[in-house]
């Protein structure tokens, strides 16, 4: 065999394995078409430029007139959920399926690799029917993060570490404030309760993501505290009380709900509805 046939034979072996690589190392390749596909529609959307349209009385201008003072819209919550499936792939999968109807921006395997899905700017269908405050199209305004774990048992350390620079990432990036990072079951309290009890919400508050109660051994409550407008005052949609309540306890709480204690509760509450105010 001559050198050029040897370095022909191994420049195709060498591309065959190349192939062979990128296969395997991209599952997703045809939804990553799609993908690129319908950001190309958007985005053609976007590059349109402001219709001439008549006013009240029929009369259209003769030309338009683009303003220069805008920018991109961009995330102000981030919503953090568990996957409730046994797998990451399970759920890169269950995203990449049309029948499903649900996205996410991220997802945090247990191991702690991060995959990013969607283009923060764009609006993933994660929160559902929820609200919180005076908030009720959640899905517009913020980023669904989805962390694999069937919702049953505790989060994985690798998983929590990287959960905790992608928020720092994201809270830089775009300045949302330390209380926007809520759960599913809090801006759901009536369908979802995720991320489950196990979920270290003190951990991500002591980072700066999410608020946090101080020490209440020595709180007093004063005549007027009415917990359900506290709970108003913090964000949650009180069309159901005793949901509202539960998700909250699931979320600052989570060890109340073994054996119930309704002055701890009410503590509790007060101090964090003060940190809203």
């Amino acid at each position: 065999m001559t050198t050029i046939q040897h370095l022909t034979r191994w420049g195709c072996l060498a591309a065959i394995l190349c192939l062979y690589t990128y296969c395997a190392r991209s599952p997703y390749a045809q939804t990553n078409k799609i993908y690129k596909q319908k950001a190309k529609g958007y985005a053609r959307t976007v590059r349109e430029e402001p219709g001439i349209l008549p006013g009240d009385n029929g009369i259209r201008p003769a030309w338009w007139a683009g303003t220069i003072n805008f920018n991109m819209r961009k995330p102000n919550m981030v919503i953090i959920h568990h996957t409730a499936q046994n797998s990451c792939e399970q759920t890169l999968k269950t995203f990449t399926l049309e029948r499903t109807q649900v996205s996410a921006h991220y997802v945090v395997c247990r191991d702690g690799t991060i995959h990013h899905m969607l283009n923060d700017y764009l609006r993933a269908w994660h929160g559902g029917l929820s609200k919180w405050g005076g908030i009720t199209d959640i899905n517009s305004n913020s980023i669904g993060i989805e962390l694999d774990n069937n919702g049953a048992e505790p989060f994985q350390p690798a998983q929590i570490s990287s959960l905790l620079i992608l928020l720092d990432t994201l809270q830089h990036r775009y300045g949302i404030p330390a209380a926007n990072f809520i759960g599913h079951g809090d801006i759901a309290p009536t369908r979802k309760n995720d991320p489950s009890a196990y979920f270290p919400w003190k951990q991500l508050a002591d980072k700066g993501f999410g608020l946090w109660y101080n020490d209440t051994s020595n709180t007093t409550l004063p005549a007027s505290f009415d917990k359900w407008q506290a709970l108003r005052i913090i964000g949650y949609d009180l069309k159901d009380t005793t949901a509202a309540m539960k998700a909250f306890k699931r979320h600052f709480m989570p060890q109340d709900t073994i054996s119930p204690s309704p002055d701890a509760e009410n503590k509790v509450l007060f101090n964090v509805m003060k940190k809203y105010l």
